[in-house]
């Protein structure tokens, strides 16, 4: 049976791009075979910040979070392939960096849960929602990879 094939959504974070991280990031999905649909670098304003955590509104932790995540560029993407929500997390690791495995971005990249370098959709709808948010409908490109014949 063939997984599903996806869309998700994708945030670097402003201390993945003050520590040249960017190309690694984006090297690691592409080697997956994931697909960029979409990608842009952003400022995110402090009023889309905090639609885009509002999950978090009443946790101790939100002011920081809505700071850091304003106080440099990101850059947003969507990427695509099968089952691509579940194999970005996997490429990303546990939020908590501590907890990601070896080898997983967070896992060897971020230090602590606040800064943990990158964002990813948990779910399809969160994915559709976030894509929504950071990207217009023209803004996400489909298309095929030579490589989805091996997929």
């Amino acid at each position: 049976m063939t997984a599903p094939f996806r869309s998700t959504f994708v945030l670097i974070k402003p201390n993945a791009i003050q520590r040249g991280l960017v190309g690694e990031i984006i090297h690691r999905f592409e080697n997956k075979g994931l697909r960029i649909d979409a990608m842009k670098m952003l400022y995110i304003t402090e009023e889309l910040a905090e639609e885009h955590y509002a999950e978090h509104r009443d946790k101790p932790f939100y002011s920081a979070l809505i700071d850091f995540i304003t106080s440099g560029p990101v850059i947003a993407m969507v990427l695509s392939g099968p089952d691509a929500i579940e194999a970005v997390r996997y490429i990303v690791g546990d939020t908590d960096p501590l907890k990601a495995q070896p080898g997983t971005i967070r896992g060897q990249y971020a230090i602590t849960v606040a800064r943990n370098i990158v964002h990813a959709s948990d779910s399809i709808l969160a994915a559709r929602n976030e894509i929504a948010r950071f990207f217009g409908p023209d803004e996400v490109l489909k298309y095929r990879l030579n490589l989805e014949e091996d997929i």
